[in-house]
């Protein structure tokens, strides 16, 4: 009797505890989990697919290099007593960089002008013999072998002046090299010797060294396979180069103005050569650029680069409909920064993402916005 008690008791206190689930805070919170998921929104940023012209362009590596630059060394054997020139510096056609010592050369000018001016006294001398002897000759006073022999003596100080003469002017022309000037214009490195050195003519290292800057040459090497459109683009006057240096903004613009005419048979690549006016000297001698040599403009479809993206089945963008994003299968035609040109796959119109492809799956609706400037 008393186990049977115990069972109905036990029975109750489950029957109450259920009753107390059903109808307690317990019930409440089952049917929220119950109820269906709200569908999500993910916002998404979006721009346009537009057909126009798009470039055709070949990218290669280039190297900066100046069209004229000279090795400045001395032409005599001197002391340098001056440097006029700040290291680094921007010179002139003509600018004096360098005095040497020329007292030496200076005293043996006045020593050969001494030597002709002797000479010449010697030869006057001579001409008054021959015209003494010519009219003693005439007279029948003396013997012809005189007035011979003074014609001869005004002949070897005519000789000797001439010789003294070049002497002279080879000094003068010494002299000159005691002041070196810039040959050209252009940048001139730091004085490899300074004030107090002595130098001479056969040295090897250079004083200094001068590099034109504007204009300037950049030369690259394009695949063998793109010389025909290259040669196409020039005779079609089509032809632009652009140089992107690495921490520039600007881009200078240039004109393609020499192909090499042998292909390297040991790497199939082609040297070209652009020539820049570089007034703003973004192009500085050595410096590596990569350069952008734009053959024509062709139709396409262009969206922004961020837009592609790629899968194991390719590249393809999100497309919206109805604000319903959708995979679009697409192919890349090229790439240009921050554009990129489709081949196929878009008609031009649609309206891609560009930016919060994390979130999407094909089918995904969204909060679409127009993508900022420059993003």
């Amino acid at each position: 009797m008393k186990t049977r008690t115990l069972i109905l008791g036990i029975a109750a206190v489950v029957l109450v505890g259920f009753a107390i689930y059903k109808t307690g805070p317990w019930a409440w919170r089952g049917a929220e989990a119950q109820a269906p998921a709200a569908v999500r929104v993910v916002p998404v940023e979006v721009a346009t697919a537009v057909r126009r012209p798009a470039p055709v362009f070949i990218e290669a590596l280039g190297n900066v290099s100046p069209i004229e630059t000279v090795a400045v060394r001395s032409r005599v054997d001197s002391e340098i007593i001056a440097v006029h020139f700040r290291d680094g510096a921007t010179v002139k056609k003509g600018d004096l960089l360098f005095s040497l010592d020329s007292r030496a050369t200076e005293a043996q000018i006045a020593q050969a002008e001494g030597n002709v001016a002797k000479d010449i006294a010697q030869l006057e001398g001579a001409l008054r013999d021959v015209r003494r002897y010519t009219e003693l000759v005439a007279k029948n006073a003396t013997p012809v072998v005189n007035l011979e022999n003074a014609q001869t003596q005004a002949d070897t100080f005519r000789a000797a002046i001439k010789a003294d003469q070049g002497a002279l002017e080879n000094l003068k022309v010494l002299l000159t090299y005691c002041t070196i000037r810039a040959p050209i214009a252009g940048q001139i490195s730091a004085a490899a010797v300074k004030v107090g050195n002595f130098v001479r003519a056969t040295d090897v290292a250079p004083l200094a060294t001068i590099n034109q800057i504007a204009p300037i040459y950049v030369s690259f090497a394009v695949p063998q396979r793109n010389l025909p459109d290259v040669r196409a683009a020039l005779a079609a006057e089509t032809a632009s180069v652009e140089a992107i240096v690495a921490g520039e903004r600007r881009r200078p613009t240039g004109l393609l103005s020499m192909i090499e005419n042998t292909v390297d048979p040991t790497t199939g690549m082609i040297t070209m050569r652009a020539t820049f006016d570089n007034a703003d000297q973004v192009l500085w001698p050595g410096a590596l650029a990569t350069m952008r040599l734009t053959l024509r403009y062709e139709d396409g479809i262009v969206v922004p680069t961020s837009a592609v993206l790629t899968g194991q089945a390719g590249t393809y963008v999100y497309v919206l409909k109805d604000n319903v994003a959708n995979v679009q299968r697409v192919t890349v035609a090229r790439n240009n920064e921050n554009e990129t040109v489709i081949s196929e796959g878009l008609s031009g119109g649609e309206t891609v993402v560009v930016n919060g492809h994390l979130l999407l799956n094909n089918g995904t609706k969204v909060s679409p916005r127009e993508a900022k400037a420059g993003s």
